[in-house]
C-alpha cells in the first residue's frame, strides 16, 4: 500500500501579512523618520530664485533646525533661503496633475525681513527697518541683465494683495512670521510675500542648507527679459555648495 498522504497544513494568512507589513515597515520607517527629523530633499521647478537657484538644482534641506525653532530654539535669519507651502489663496498655490487633481507645491524664497521689522520697496530697491537690504550679488545681477524691475507695484509696494486689503509701500512683519522674496527681481519673476503676504513658522518646512546636484555647472547664466529663457555659457565649475 502507497503511503498515506497527509493534509496540508493551513495557511495562515495572518502571519503571511504580518511578515509582509514587518518588512514594508522596516524600510519606510526609517525613511520617514529621516525626511522628517534629519534631513530631505527638494528640487527647484522654475526662476524665481535666479541667480541663486537654478531650475533643476536639487536641495538639501536640514529638518532638524525647523524643529528646534519650532520647539523656540534659535531661528530662521534674514538672508535664509527657505523651502515653505505658501498659503492655499495665493494666486499660484495650486497646481494640477495631469488633470486628475490638484496639489499645493513648495515654494522656494529668501527671507528678507522677521517679525517686528520694517519693509519698505521702492523702485526695486528694499529698505528693511530703514536701510537698504539687496544682496549686492542679486541687485548687481538683474542690472547687467537689464532686467531689474523698478516700476512695477511689485517693485515698489511691501503689500500687493489680492484679498482687497490696502496696497502700500512699507509693510511691518507680524510677531512670529517672515517676509520672504525671491531673488529674481525682474518684473513678473517672483510670486512672494509683496503678493501673499507673510509666511508663518508653521508653513516652513526647512532651510536650503546645501546644493548636492548637479555637480557641476556652467558659470555663466544668462537671463532673457522677454520670455525668462536663461542661457547658459561658459565654462563648467563645481556646483556642490554650502549656502551661506
Amino acid at each position: 500500500m502507497g503511503a498515506e498522504v497527509q493534509p496540508s497544513p493551513p495557511i495562515n494568512w495572518k502571519k503571511i501579512l504580518w511578515l509582509e507589513l514587518r518588512a514594508w515597515l522596516s524600510i519606510l520607517l526609517p525613511f520617514w523618520a529621516c525626511t522628517t527629523f534629519v534631513f530631505t530633499i527638494s528640487a527647484v521647478d522654475g526662476v524665481s530664485m535666479m541667480p541663486t537657484l537654478r531650475q533643476g538644482e536639487r536641495l538639501l534641506i536640514p529638518k532638524w533646525e525647523t524643529w528646534l525653532h519650532t520647539l523656540g530654539i534659535g531661528n530662521f535669519k534674514r538672508g535664509d533661503v527657505v523651502v515653505f507651502k505658501p498659503p492655499a489663496n495665493a494666486p499660484e498655490a495650486w497646481h494640477s496633475f495631469y488633470g486628475m487633481w490638484k496639489y499645493r507645491p513648495y515654494f522656494v524664497k529668501r527671507i528678507v525681513a522677521l517679525g517686528g521689522d520694517t519693509i519698505r520697496l521702492e523702485a526695486g530697491t528694499v529698505w528693511v527697518n530703514g536701510q537698504i537690504s539687496d544682496y549686492n550679488q542679486v541687485h548687481n545681477y538683474w542690472i547687467k541683465q537689464n532686467c531689474l524691475d523698478q516700476s512695477s507695484s511689485l517693485a515698489n509696494n511691501a503689500r500687493n494683495t489680492f484679498d482687497y486689503a490696502p496696497i502700500s509701500k512699507s509693510f511691518v512683519v507680524p510677531n512670529g512670521e517672515y517676509f520672504v522674496m525671491g531673488d529674481n527681481r525682474s518684473e513678473g519673476g517672483s510670486e512672494d510675500s509683496r503678493m501673499f503676504g507673510s509666511i508663518p513658522l508653521k508653513q516652513i518646512a526647512g532651510r536650503v542648507g546645501a546644493i548636492w546636484f548637479p555637480w557641476s555647472r556652467q558659470v555663466n547664466a544668462a537671463y532673457n527679459c522677454a520670455n525668462a529663457q536663461v542661457t547658459l555659457s561658459g565654462p563648467t565649475e563645481n556646483n556642490l555648495r554650502i549656502l551661506p
